[in-house]
């Protein structure tokens, strides 16, 4: 017997187990999901968080990232490694018709992870954004059978707001761990030198200004993605509304700490999330009878275009690498495996 989208019940059993462990507010709102989408978003949840724990967490980020790109290839070529997460993954690819150019975005943003890369603009940093968290936005589209373009730039503005909420929550965790995505150039304004505040990360006025600032472009995006909900399936709208309600939260909870993400990360309660649960279900409801917002027909964030033209096509049969956009992260693999190769070389006996 096998389970939605094609997935084993084991593989979905264990891509459940990770999600609960890894990702307590994707959890969360995943159970107001209904089950055609919640088992294959389960899936992508499980690939996709699992792929970014192994270069965030491991110490050699260049050589884990070379592996999702291998285990990406294979997903696609329907010969996926022998591990629950991938083969669940495949079937989603083969079901949905996953366009490639999505996770592959989703890899690109875990390269820029494993070089380190910083971002001088909120531009760079959006950049960043939609390729670790629009992407899936997206693909969560995909999986509903949505692939209107104004309801997929909306979804990526969801997917960019939870991003910039969980920067401005881990902003101390990330500068403990060497890691700096606040925008460099409000860095600069603010007289903060950052390898000065990586070296001794301190919640200072300036600092905490960054973060509210970077927790009012959160808002913005929240209140653009909203339009799109109303133009999901009914059935999907209660998960959405929970996600989105649950990740403003966590910034709210920074707000009340004085903007501080540096003493302590901010953190919600199962109250709480229980209360969002049910918010969620009252705003489905009054979704039902509201007019649609005009809201919903804004243009996508520059950033994200690429995303909403990709996932509002079917993917062909087989995907291939870049779907259009190959150069770029061909050549950021490239330089990783040049750095790989260097640092095998410097491990190797008597160099």
């Amino acid at each position: 017997m096998t389970a939605r989208a094609g997935i084993a019940p084991d593989d979905l059993a264990a891509c459940r187990a990770a999600i609960r462990t890894g990702s307590l507010s994707f959890h969360a709102a995943s159970r107001l999901l209904p089950g055609r989408v919640r088992d294959p978003a389960l899936a992508l949840y499980a690939f996709c968080r699992l792929a970014d724990d192994a270069v965030d967490e491991g110490g050699q980020k260049a050589a884990a990232v070379l592996r999702l790109r291998d285990r990406l290839d294979l997903v696609y070529a329907g010969r996926p490694m022998n591990a629950a997460p991938d083969r669940a993954f495949a079937a989603v690819v083969e079901t949905f018709r996953m366009p490639r150019a999505l996770p592959e975005a989703l890899l690109e943003g875990l390269a820029w992870d494993a070089t380190g890369r910083r971002y001088a603009t909120l531009s760079g940093l959006l950049d960043y954004s939609a390729r670790v968290a629009s992407a899936v936005g997206a693909m969560m589209c995909v999986l509903m059978g949505v692939r209107d373009p104004h309801a997929l730039a909306r979804a990526c503005d969801l997917g960019a707001a939870m991003q910039l909420t969980n920067i401005a929550r881990d902003v101390g965790e990330d500068a403990r761990a060497g890691r700096l995505y606040l925008p460099t150039d409000w860095l600069g304004e603010a007289g903060i030198d950052p390898e000065g505040f990586l070296a001794a990360p301190r919640a200072t006025p300036e600092l905490r200004d960054i973060v509210r600032r970077l927790l009012w472009e959160a808002g913005k995006l929240y209140f653009r993605a909203e339009a799109g909900i109303a133009a999901l399936p009914a059935d999907c709208r209660p998960g959405i509304f929970a996600a989105r309600h649950i990740y403003d939260g966590i910034g709210r909870a920074v707000a009340r700490a004085g903007h501080d993400s540096i003493a302590r990360r901010a953190r919600t309660s199962a109250v709480q999330k229980a209360g969002w649960l049910g918010l969620a279900l009252v705003r489905t409801g009054a979704s039902l009878v509201m007019p649609r917002s005009a809201v919903i027909y804004a243009r996508p964030l520059p950033e994200c275009a690429f995303l909403v033209e990709a996932a509002a096509r079917p993917a062909p049969a087989a995907g291939r690498w870049g779907e259009g956009r190959g150069g770029a992260i061909l050549a950021i693999l490239a330089e990783l495996e040049s750095r790989e190769r260097a640092r095998r070389g410097m491990e190797q006996p008597g160099t």
